[in-house]
């Protein structure tokens, strides 16, 4: 099959729709698409919450809007997830193709569900609509890791992240001030928390940080802030810290007496997809050897020494990251990667 060069392109829109949705949408999936006719961009849209319309209806919905009811008839459809086929809390995706009247779709990843795998292609294609799959595919899979993730093992993808000094501290000198790093990757967290359902952390972070976890400003628009989530032995926390005073009480929740691998395979019962684990460098640590990061983003200072506090405060461990990512985020350098064995 000949694939135009515009499939790609096209594709690229619609994810970065997709990644609007991210952090809003769980237990679905966050989900981009656009319609195209005559190689121009007629419709777009992104799943915005579960329990309302797919990214494929709201995207032939704006193109309705826009250029009349016959617009989508014998277009074209990007789509980042292979369209649903079962009536959920709302219709197949693949009936409102259909009626739409569009000839062609195009998708980037095909659904992970084992009970759904390939069943909307086949419909799409026994109703005589051309369908093109793989198309930046990796992009593709990116947006979709969370609910993978979920679906596959029922625990949520969960994002280890960490600042340090070029040494390896995670603290600084007393009296030297709390941040090690800049405000500009102070923001960059803010944007992966508002992609997240919830934030972890451990019992001695809560006491010594007393964090609040949080969105702010612009990032906190749209949403209800993030689940926050206390793994501690210790029942009996501290109820005048920010987790417990602020307006935002109701969303903390405290994990006593439970493993990590408890208080995760619990939070995906409850339909959690995404953790950010913020804590210290030995809950951190644990997390590593335990097989339970996913990704990790690492912040690395240009400062040298530090405080008492290490990255990975325990002997005799070490992995790699795979598929790294460096980039600059102020005077920091932002590292991404994904947790492997060394060998």
């Amino acid at each position: 099959m000949n694939i135009p060069d515009t499939d790609e392109p096209f594709m690229r829109l619609a994810i970065d729709l997709g990644f609007r949705g991210l952090g809003m949408t769980s237990p679905n999936p966050a989900v981009g698409a656009i319609v195209v006719r005559d190689g121009v961009v007629i419709g777009e849209g992104w799943h915005h919450k579960a329990g309302g319309p797919h990214a494929e209806v709201h995207a032939i919905r704006d193109a309705h809007e826009k250029h009349g009811p016959e617009s989508t008839r014998g277009a074209t459809i990007y789509v980042t997830l292979e369209p649903c086929s079962t009536h959920g809390r709302t219709p197949p995706c693949t009936s409102a193709i259909q009626e739409a009247g569009i000839s062609r779709i195009v998708v980037g990843s095909t659904d992970p569900n084992p009970d759904h795998v390939g069943g909307g292609f086949a419909l799409l294609r026994s109703a005589g609509i051309e369908v093109v799959t793989g198309i930046a595919e990796k992009e593709a899979d990116h947006l979709l890791r969370f609910f993978r993730k979920h679906i596959t093992t029922g625990r949520p993808w969960v994002i280890g992240k960490t600042a340090a000094t070029l040494s390896g501290h995670t603290t600084l000198p007393q009296g030297e001030g709390q941040w090690i790093s800049s405000p500009t990757s102070r923001e960059d967290v803010q944007r992966i928390r508002r992609q997240c359902d919830a934030i972890l952390i451990g019992g001695e972070t809560f006491r010594i940080d007393n964090p609040s976890l949080t969105l702010r400003g612009k990032w906190a628009e749209g949403r209800d802030q993030p689940r926050r989530i206390v793994l501690s032995s210790d029942s009996q926390l501290v109820q005048t810290h920010h987790l417990f005073a602020d307006e935002f009480r109701d969303r903390t929740t405290v994990h006593a007496g439970v493993t990590l691998l408890e208080s995760l395979t619990k939070l995906g019962s409850e339909g959690v997809t995404s953790v950010l684990l913020e804590s210290g460098g030995r809950l951190l640590a644990h997390a590593l050897e335990a097989g339970l990061i996913d990704e990790l983003v690492l912040y690395l200072a240009p400062i040298i020494g530090g405080g008492g506090s290490k990255t990975i405060p325990v002997q005799d461990f070490a992995a790699r990251l795979d598929d790294v990512d460096v980039t600059m985020s102020g005077p920091d350098i932002r590292i991404i990667g994904y947790p492997a064995p060394l060998n």
